[in-house]
């Protein structure tokens, strides 16, 4: 459940705010909440990142993060959101007028807001709220309407109908050119003062100090605006206000002592005398007012308020210098953080790039392996090229022992099959389904003339079931000059197949030549080929028969001796293949 919740407000995060140092801030917040539980900073802290009206959900996404017992409190501190419209009707014939101020239009890129309430007033009474957002007025949306279209727009019915919905939060813009802030209604001091409510709305493009703004004011059942005018002298020309009442409709919609009336109705003020001014403000009962606030004040000043002005314009100096510090470091802060995320990026991708160099050698290693791999098994495997003329060889066929016992020569002379019985023997499958010796096989696909001339060579696939157990010695540099079979032991691949014996010369091993191999050559050369895949070794041999190889090899004595003693014959000179792997006994 927590880790659905924390996800959930990350994704919410993630989607209303973009800047991640703001990111950091906010999460930092609440880190610091957990530890100090303390409520009041921590909305405070969170008023600072949620500032538009657009991350105000993010108040209800921390809301599961606050333990229980502080929920409460939470939801009192925090500002009261609404997604439903309220519609209300005020009178605007009524003689305390609606008794709203409103500021915003689509000229300042955004909605139009209430700004103040006159207490007990129309609006207040049917539940208006500071910080309510006006959606529609007598059925029309606002949303593309400027400030001064909405006015108009309320004055055409005696019974205006406003739907509102609650943000809890104002537009602020001092100036034109700065861009639109936004206060929450706590936070917000309204710049007129209270009084009689009346249709009146500021729309300012500026701030306090010679700034210009609009007015609007209906006459309708009302004494006159409350307020007088007087020409300013040769050095400052223009109709400036003089004089405004307290609690008048004039002090109701902000005008001031000092401001300058540039235009009324169309008119413009700047080269007109007192007594055309005092006309033109007399001729209509509706007045749309355009003044530079504040441009005249000091006209009108006592020297007390000189000095009190003087004060007030050098704590906002301060003020401000202040505000500038504070955005300095902030702005500072915040290219840290920005700094360090993309310096962490930037480490991100390298490991990424490095990441993939490596991957990308050992792909190259691992093809570069493969293809030796390859071509050392084409080497082997690989037939030769078949000679021009074809010959076909004949030899002396003998069986293979029958026993692992020394044979006595002659015996086997006498007991020697006929030439057709041994051919029926050599064709004749066994009990494990092959054959001793393959007929198709021809030796000058693979040998010159002179290499098997007067051999007689034989092709046998022998399966791979448990251990060779076969011994060989000799080799290219031995007196014997060839590698030969030394034993053959029982129980064995090579005893099982029978169609290798004692004395065979081995020529070949799976396709790879050995006439002119030593004896480690040949030893490597059979382990590769029994340890290697597949199910069978194929094994090409010059049959010998025992008695020509003991002419051969006078130095191993014969005797009709049992296995046992037999392998004791060749023991420290003959390897034997036990298990795949070739062992020296």
């Amino acid at each position: 459940m927590e880790r659905r919740v924390a996800r959930e407000f990350r994704h919410k995060v993630n989607l209303l705010i973009d800047n991640e140092a703001e990111k950091d801030y906010l999460y930092d917040v609440l880190r610091m909440y957990h530890q100090s539980m303390n409520l009041p900073v921590l909305v405070g802290d969170l008023k600072l990142v949620i500032n538009e009206p657009s991350r105000l959900p993010l108040f209800d996404a921390i809301r599961p993060l606050i333990p229980l017992k502080h929920q409460v409190e939470y939801d009192q501190l925090t500002p009261k959101r609404s997604r439903k419209l309220k519609e209300v009707r005020l009178d605007r014939l009524h003689p305390e007028g609606l008794g709203i101020s409103v500021r915003g239009g689509v000229e300042f890129s955004c909605g139009l807001f209430i700004s103040q309430l006159v207490k007990g007033g129309q609006a207040d009474n049917v539940g208006l709220q500071v910080g309510d957002e006006i959606v529609r007025i007598n059925g029309y949306s606002i949303s593309s309407c400027t400030h001064e279209e909405v006015i108009n727009l309320i004055r055409t019915k005696k019974i205006v109908s406003i739907k509102v919905r609650h943000v809890g939060m104002i537009p602020v813009k001092s100036s034109a050119d700065e861009p639109l802030k936004w206060q929450y209604v706590d936070q917000f001091v309204s710049e007129s003062g209270e009084g009689k409510g009346s249709v009146a709305g500021l729309a300012s493009s500026g701030g306090r100090d010679n700034k210009e703004k609009k007015v609007f004011i209906s006459l309708i059942g009302t004494k006159g605006m409350g307020c007088s005018i007087s020409s300013g002298p040769t050095q400052k020309p223009g109709i400036f206000i003089s004089n405004v009442k307290p609690g008048s409709l004039s002090a109701e919609v902000g005008l001031e002592v000092g401001d300058q009336i540039v235009e009324v109705n169309g008119v413009d003020f700047s080269n007109v005398d007192h007594k055309e001014a005092v006309r033109v403000l007399k001729s209509s009962r509706t007045l749309t007012i355009s003044v530079v606030a504040g441009a005249g004040k000091e006209l009108f000043m006592t020297e007390e308020e000189r000095q009190r002005e003087a004060r007030l314009r050098e704590q906002e100096r301060q003020e401000l210098m202040h505000q500038k510090r504070l955005a300095l470091e902030t702005n500072k802060i915040i290219k840290e953080q920005q700094e360090k995320e993309r310096l962490r990026k930037l480490e991100i991708s390298q490991k990424a790039a490095e990441e993939e160099e490596r991957y990308r050698r050992e792909i190259e290693q691992i093809t570069a392996e493969e293809e030796k791999f390859k071509k050392e098994w084409e080497e082997d495997w690989r037939p030769k090229e078949p000679p021009k003329s074809l010959r076909t060889v004949t030899a002396e066929v003998h069986s293979a022992p029958r026993s692992k016992h020394k044979i006595d020569l002659e015996g086997v002379a006498h007991d020697q099959l006929e030439t057709d019985d041994m051919d029926e023997a050599i064709t004749k499958q066994d009990k494990q389904g092959f054959q001793k010796y393959l007929e198709d096989f021809d030796p000058y696909s693979m040998f010159t003339p002179e290499q098997i001339v007067g051999k007689d060579v034989r092709l046998l696939r022998i399966k791979k079931e448990g251990s060779l157990d076969l011994a060989v010695e000799g080799g290219i540099d031995s007196p014997i000059g060839k590698i030969v079979v030394s034993a053959i032991y029982e129980g064995g691949a090579a005893d099982k197949h029978g169609g290798i014996v004692k004395g065979d010369e081995i020529l070949a091993v799976n396709g790879k030549i050995l006439i002119d191999s030593k004896l480690a050559e040949a030893q490597a050369t059979l382990a590769k080929a029994w340890n290697m895949g597949g199910d069978w070794i194929d094994l090409v041999i010059a049959a010998s028969p025992p008695k020509e190889y003991d002419d051969e090899v006078p130095t191993i004595p014969s005797s009709t001796v049992s296995p046992n003693t037999h392998r004791k014959v060749f023991e420290g000179s003959a390897p034997v293949y036990r298990q795949g792997y070739l062992l020296q006994l």
